[in-house]
Formats: C-alpha cells, structure tokens, sequence
C-alpha cells in the first residue's frame, strides 16, 4: 500500500522520495516508510524501507513527516510516530552515514519522542510536522504541526514549535493561523514564494517586500488540499490570509480531482518548488487485495506565484515530464482572432498545448485530430 508522501527532499544529487507503506498488504496497517530515488523525478530506482515501527512512540505506525537541511549540509527528518496507546507524538531520525548518497539506512534519536501533545489538544490531534524554517532574529528555527480545536468551532489550526537543535522545542504563544468550522488540519505546508520572480525560494527565505507565504493544509473531513496566500509575521507568531473569503479550508484547492496529503520541497539546484501529492483510488478494499496495491503518487510539479493575478499559484509538471515525449509537431505564424476555428492536423497527438501568450479567455480555438 503506497500512501501519503513524506519527507521529500534533494541531497547529494539525488531526488529523495519517502512515503508511508504497507510491506504487508494493500491496506491500511503496518504503516512503515517506503523510500525511492530519481536523478530526474521521473525515473525511479526503489531502495530498502527507510523507517519503520519497530520503537513504543511509532510502534502504530510511521506517519507523515518532512526533511530539513542544516546549513551545514545535515539532514534532520521529524514524524509523527503513533505510540503504543495511538498518542500522536514527533520524533527524529537522521541518515546513518551522511555520506551516503542515497540515504539507505536511518537511525532514530534517542530523545524521541521530542515533542508530545500540548495541553488542550487531542492525543489524537497532533500531526505531520512541516519543514523547518530559520528566524534569524530569533537564532531558532521553527516548525509547525496541523491540530484541531473543537472547543472553539470545529477550528482547524496550525501550532508553532521553536527549537535551536532540533532535541528542545517550544510551543509559542498563540496559533499560526485558525479557521472555523474546518476540522482537523492534517498534513500542513508553509513555504515562501516570491511575488517578482519566477524562481523558488528556499523554506527559510525571509519575510518582507517580494515575498508571501502560503499556508497549505489537507482538511480530514472532507480529504481535500485547500491553500492561501498571505503575510508572515514571524515575531507575532502569525500569518494572516491576503483574503479572508478565501482562506484555507474554505477557497483555494491544489487541485479539483482526487489529491490529497501533499507537500513541497525547495530544489536548490534548479531553484524551484516542487510540489507532490497523493491520489486514492475509488477500489473497495477487496479490489486492492486483488491487485496488490493502492493509492499512487502524482507527476511532480513546479509551483510558483500568479503574477498576472496576484491570487493564486501556478502549478506545471516539471520540465522533466518533456523528456517523455517521443516526437513533437510545431505550427507558427498562425494568426488567432476571437471567436474564430482554427483546423490543424496535428496526426496521432494525444496532447496538444499553446507555446503563445494568447489569451484563451479572448478565442476559441478548435483542434481537429486526425
């Protein structure tokens, strides 16, 4: 069983895909890290599990987690283990041999659990802690896990942990951000996009004129990804929507289909945010056991900020994908006006896409396959 992604990240030349895993069936249990790795994000080599529940604070399972990179080059993972009792709690775990490309082996820390449930949460509320950012007023970094609160109206939030080593941490006044009536908030992302150019940034780039922050989060009621652009204030502990009518939970979708529990990572060598998410199929469970799987990944993709809009994100599947295609046709000079129907024999295509900087609001454009 392939489900939710965690932990994706770039290190020594290779695209690290981590996700949870069930070795034993194609249905939920057992719930363990599954690990892959690309040169491309395209083509994939599978390696050994990363992580599994073999420790009382993940003996339910390896849930979702996410990587940070240090300055120094190091690799910290923070997840959320499920204990003995089902308690949701946050642990570490590090590469065995940092000198190891690709990552086979991963020891636990022994400080987990690191972070436990605060009072006035759930035991069972408390999950998927994002990347790590750096405050550097603050000389801390810092990491947010999505919760609950129904004493104040079934209100999805977002708490914030600071922490100078990643083995301390400390829970900091307040929320990030709460929403009404939205449930549980799984699966959360922050990150930094620039509103001037078309580059990613890295999850620590600081606040201030160019750059907003989108907070993403996978509503558990109703299983889909809802985002939001707005401001960061880190010295409040803060971020508020640049528009409340679409705040998360309650405008902006990823995606309109089946996607769910998704996440970015910031790649430093083609400086992009990458952005992955989830699919579950709509087979009985009977169907899986049959077929000996479930759930995939989607076509990574890159995100940026919507400059002409100022509203959204656009999404795109990485320039990889292009190397896929076996052949291609180009037609040029091609004059478009409104309302007009353009014929082109395009052949045996199965994809057709615009090179131009039409409007497509403005014309009509009819492809005739032959």
């Amino acid at each position: 069983m392939n489900v939710v992604m965690s932990g994706p990240t770039y290190y020594k030349g290779w695209y690290h895909l981590f996700y949870q895993y069930n070795p034993d069936s194609a249905v939920w249990g057992n719930i363990t890290w599954g690990h892959a790795v690309s040169r491309d994000l395209v083509h994939w080599l599978y390696l050994p599990l990363a992580v599994v529940p073999d420790r009382w604070y993940d003996a339910n399972g390896v849930w979702t987690g996410s990587a940070t990179t240090l300055p120094d080059g190091r690799l910290v993972m923070i997840y959320t283990g499920a204990t003995m009792e089902s308690v949701q709690v946050q642990n570490l775990a590090f590469p065995a041999d940092p000198d190891d490309p690709l990552l086979v082996h991963w020891v636990k820390s022994e400080y987990n659990p690191v972070i436990v449930p605060p009072s006035g949460i759930g035991l069972k509320d408390f999950r998927d802690p994002t990347t790590a950012w750096y405050v550097p007023t603050d000389s801390a970094w810092r990491v947010a896990i999505g919760s609950k609160n129904d004493s104040q109206h079934h209100a999805g939030v977002v708490l914030v942990y600071r922490t100078t080593d990643f083995v301390s941490y400390e829970l900091l006044p307040g929320v990030l951000h709460s929403v009404t009536g939205t449930g549980m908030w799984e699966c959360v992302d922050f990150y930094p996009v620039s509103t001037e150019s078309a580059v990613g940034l890295d999850t620590s780039a600081a606040s201030g004129p160019g750059v907003k922050h989108v907070l993403k989060a996978s509503m558990d009621d109703n299983k889909h990804d809802y985002y939001a652009i707005g401001t960061y204030a880190a010295a409040s502990n803060s971020w508020v929507p640049a528009d409340p009518e679409k705040d998360v939970g309650i405008g902006l979708r990823y995606d309109y289909g089946k996607y769910y529990a998704s996440k970015t990572f910031y790649d430093p060598v083609k400086e992009r945010r990458v952005l992955w998410g989830w699919i579950g199929e709509t087979d009985s469970e009977r169907t899986d056991l049959r077929k000996g799987w479930a759930s995939l990944q989607t076509v990574p993709r890159t995100v940026l900020f919507d400059q002409k809009t100022g509203r959204n994100l656009l999404q795109w599947p990485v320039e990889e994908v292009e190397s896929l295609r076996l052949s291609s046709q180009e037609f040029s000079n091609i004059s478009i006006t409104a309302g007009s129907v353009v014929p082109l024999d395009i052949g045996k295509a199965t994809q057709v896409r615009s090179l131009n900087s039409v409007d497509p609001r403005s014309c009509l454009l009819v492809l005739f396959v032959t």
